[in-house]
């Protein structure tokens, strides 16, 4: 089944955000209402996302609150798909809070929204707690890729076509033109193919996907034979509701496979705009309507620019040929051992964000404004209990002064040349940016196939150049880790850990991860080995 794939920041008041229920495929349940404040122990049932906004929560709310995160211990927030009973957690809940800013997938998110009580207050925290001054900043990706890393994007808000962040727009390909067959696909985080658009066997209703608003992802392209191609994207918007989909624009793509593109004309026959390296996605505008590429690849690293659709020409160069995997689930491309040209998707599983980077707790500052936000947020839900959550969070708020005061002594003695990082995740770019560290790269690799010999040498260089003493891997990530692992080994560098969306037996608070994480940078980069 191929994948179907937010809000306005409150004033100083009370926040409350009523959202309105999703598509269809959410599980809804009819019927059910919350309890109210007080639930049948009395206290404030209050459901969560994730573990640390649970903690964050329960920190403010005392024995008022149990809150408790509908993402397990140690699970990956980018990618839970919730349950049934998840959906009646939170029909039952007094109070929800949502990171969002797409850290969690739009499946669980729309659970939430379909099932929450009207009258409970269910928060993004993330993007209402700017007006508590918490700080965003971009989802810097780069991959160093010696290929053109492409990816599907929507942008623009879609207010005009009352898209709200439950909605949904549909990617479909319409039409293809070309020697061999085109299959776009998304390898899972345990190595299973996801078929999104597959020629194979004729273009149809399902060569289609979906993506929330203001979301992107990346895939994988795989050409059969050399030559030019040309795709025609159509978008359209599902704003759910059993109401039809608005139709959008439609765009046709040229890529040239193993060919010169330069040589190349590009759909609408005028000047090529070649697009042959950086981060490039196949784009729908919930505004404009139109399809387009949104590239950086014209400057590598620089702000992302729109290209017309009908001037494009994709380079997949001859450096792009891999063997087809030697596993039957990947099939579908050829037989086993046979070259094949192919985009790496680069990162693995399901990878649908935003352009602002989600992780925002990792600055303690941005902490901070979550919980004057859950602080006002409780009161809001439950008056009786505000003396208690302006006490708690007053207090809680002097601990993290504490901890951000900790966290910045403790990363100021890394020299600074050494205050590199290289993760499996891209989740500490707020620790960078706040701390004075560097984020050197981070490296989830494609588990459908090995890294190539030059992928390798890269992230050899890197660590060689940049004289890193360690990198960085995340305890429920770990075993994704594999290949940094052994370059690290291979160049007698340390394997250190960092906590980035969950924790563990070792970490179970936010204090306790953030200390754990300073500790361990200045134990892994500040000291000579």
């Amino acid at each position: 089944m191929k994948p179907h794939k937010t809000t306005t920041a409150p004033d100083r008041r009370p926040a409350r955000r009523w959202v309105a229920a999703g598509a269809a495929t959410v599980v809804l349940l009819a019927g059910c209402s919350g309890q109210g404040a007080g639930g049948d122990d009395g206290r404030l049932n209050v459901v969560t996302t994730t573990e640390i906004l649970a903690d964050l929560v329960q920190q403010v709310g005392g024995e008022r609150v149990e809150a408790s995160p509908l993402v397990p211990a140690g699970g990956d927030p980018h990618s839970y798909e919730p349950t049934p009973a998840d959906a009646k957690r939170v029909a039952k809940a007094d109070v929800t809070f949502t990171n969002h800013l797409l850290l969690e997938p739009q499946s669980l998110i729309k659970t939430i929204d379909a099932n929450a009580d009207k009258d409970a207050p269910n928060v993004s925290l993330a993007e209402a707690a700017e007006s508590y001054g918490a700080h965003v900043i971009p989802l810097v990706e780069n991959i160093g890729l010696d290929v053109l890393w492409l990816g599907l994007r929507v942008r623009g808000t879609g207010k005009a076509r009352d898209a709200s962040r439950t909605s949904s727009v549909k990617l479909a390909a319409t039409k293809l033109d070309g020697p061999g067959q085109l299959v776009a696909y998304l390898t899972e985080s345990l190595g299973q193919p996801d078929k999104y658009f597959d020629s194979t066997d004729g273009l149809g209703p399902a060569d289609s996907t979906t993506l929330p608003p203001a979301a992107h992802t990346h895939l994988n392209w795989a050409f059969t034979k050399p030559g030019v191609y040309r795709l025609t994207l159509t978008g359209s918007l599902d704003n759910g509701n059993g109401k039809p989909l608005q139709p959008l624009g439609s765009g046709t793509f040229t890529f040239a496979v193993g060919v010169e593109p330069h040589t190349v004309k590009p759909a609408d026959g005028g000047t090529a705009t070649v697009l042959g390296e950086g981060h490039t996605d196949l784009t729908v505008d919930l505004d404009s309507g139109q399809v387009y590429a949104y590239s950086d690849a014209h400057k590598v690293g620089a702000a992302q620019s729109q290209v017309p659709a009908g001037r494009v020409v994709i380079d997949v160069p001859n450096k792009a040929l891999v063997p087809v995997p030697d596993d039957a689930r990947f099939a579908f491309l050829g037989e086993a051992g046979t070259q094949i040209h192919q985009l790496p998707q680069a990162v693995l599983g399901k990878h649908v964000h935003g352009e602002i980077d989600p992780h925002l707790w990792e600055d303690v500052a941005n902490a901070k404004a979550y919980v004057q936000l859950i602080r006002d947020t409780l009161v809001a839900a439950d008056p009786d209990g505000k003396q208690l959550y302006q006490d708690n969070a007053t207090a809680y708020l002097r601990q993290l002064d504490e901890l951000d005061d900790y966290v910045r002594t403790t990363l100021a003695r890394i020299p600074a040349d050494r205050r590199q990082l290289i993760t499996t995740h891209d989740a500490f770019g707020y620790l960078a940016s706040a701390y004075g560290m560097t984020v050197a790269g981070f490296v989830v690799p494609n588990p459908a196939q090995e890294p190539s010999v030059e992928q390798v040498r890269k992230l050899s260089d890197t660590i060689h150049n940049l004289k890193v003493p360690a990198v960085f891997t995340e305890p429920n990530l770990a075993q994704r880790a594999s290949v940094l692992i052994q370059v690290a080994h291979d160049q007698g560098v340390q394997v250190c850990s960092l906590y980035g969306d969950s924790f563990d037996d070792h970490a179970r608070t936010y204090v306790a991860m953030m200390r754990h994480n300073a500790d361990e940078l200045m134990r892994c980069l500040g000291e000579a080995r």
